[in-house]
């Protein structure tokens, strides 16, 4: 995504002959898209066989945060979830430093990114998210999402500066309207556990198994879990159909996209009475998260290589949108 710290051939090969057992180093390239850490597409060769990775250096996450993300990864990678898989150093060490900053070397997923979904992708993603939050239940590790109610509450005074009224008043308004429901018995009783928290569209993957037909895919698997923490599944699933289940105008709900993951997804695990009741403030909840992070990366940006950041009145729609329903 972001190349917040560059790194070259010359400077990884060594480091990888000295610390793993996946061969050596034969290319790396800096990913274009996102806006939090470091990473890069790795190459290497062994044995005459050519392997992927994913090799991401933490610009923000310290390394006292980030081993439940990837013990997480591991977890879930055991229980046959397909994510990417941490890749162990000789010392079975799984984060390690790499440029004075921690680092992880994770395995790539096969297939492509299918940014104008069908219904039949939203279901398949519903399916596997359902299967995921299951298979996370006897994970042992707990750590709050990061950028929750407490995240909101600290980053909208930030922002409130560089937004015009309306904004201030949406934001205000919003945030208040979460801090009750955050507080309510309804809130306190939805089932929660390790969530991804960010599983937008071009964070899946999906196999054509050598067709380009799209109505041929199969589930690649999820990836960029540096958000994820313990949350509610429900906070999870809306963050998930608010970016998948988008209509034409890219606001509203497509009801067939919506209807085919919530279904997919409830036929793993069907909602409690509880979730039904939160489902709306709950949309309201994704949106503002996201609407909030994309203030601050607009208005308090870092400077990095390949960085641009997301428009963030695309979040203020979908907010304004989910208020209506």
């Amino acid at each position: 995504m972001a190349v917040f710290t560059p790194i070259e051939l010359s400077e990884i090969s060594p480091w990888i002959s000295q610390h793993f057992n996946i061969g050596e180093a034969t290319d790396i390239r800096g990913i274009h898209g996102g806006i939090e850490n470091s990473n890069f597409f790795l190459d290497t060769i062994q044995k005459g066989k050519t392997q992927e990775y994913v090799l991401t250096i933490f610009e923000r996450l310290s390394a006292e945060q980030l081993p439940y993300y990837l013990e997480l990864m591991r977890h879930l990678a055991n229980k046959g979830i397909p994510v990417p898989k941490p890749i162990e150093n000789h010392q079975g060490e799984i984060l390690f430093s790499l440029k004075g900053k921690p680092a992880a070397i994770v395995s790539k997923l096969p297939g492509i990114s299918r940014l104008q979904p069908a219904a039949k992708h939203c279901a398949l993603v519903g399916e596997m998210l359902a299967k995921m939050h299951l298979a996370g239940k006897d994970f042992p590790q707990s750590q709050e999402n990061l950028r929750s109610l407490g995240w909101w509450q600290q980053t909208i005074p930030l922002v409130l500066p560089h937004v015009n009224s309306s904004q201030k008043y949406l934001l205000t308004n919003e945030l208040a309207t979460q801090e009750a429901f955050f507080a309510s018995s309804n809130y306190d009783a939805l089932p929660q556990g390790a969530s991804h928290c960010d599983l937008f569209r071009d964070n899946v993957l999906f196999d054509p198994n050598s067709s380009n037909d799209p109505r041929e895919d199969q589930l690649g698997g999820f990836f960029d879990f540096y958000f994820a923490g313990t949350d509610k599944w429900l906070f999870d699933l809306a963050v998930t159909v608010n970016d998948w289940c988008l209509a034409d105008n890219k606001q509203d709900l497509d009801l067939a996209r919506c209807d085919a993951l919530l279904q997919a997804y409830q036929a793993i695990r069907p909602l409690t009475k509880e979730e039904h009741a939160s489902w709306p403030l709950m949309m309201r909840a994704a949106a503002l998260r996201f609407w909030v992070s994309r203030l601050w990366d607009f208005y308090l940006p870092r400077n990095a290589q390949m960085l641009t950041p997301h428009d963030p009145s695309h979040f203020e729609r979908i907010l304004l949108s989910r208020r209506s329903l």
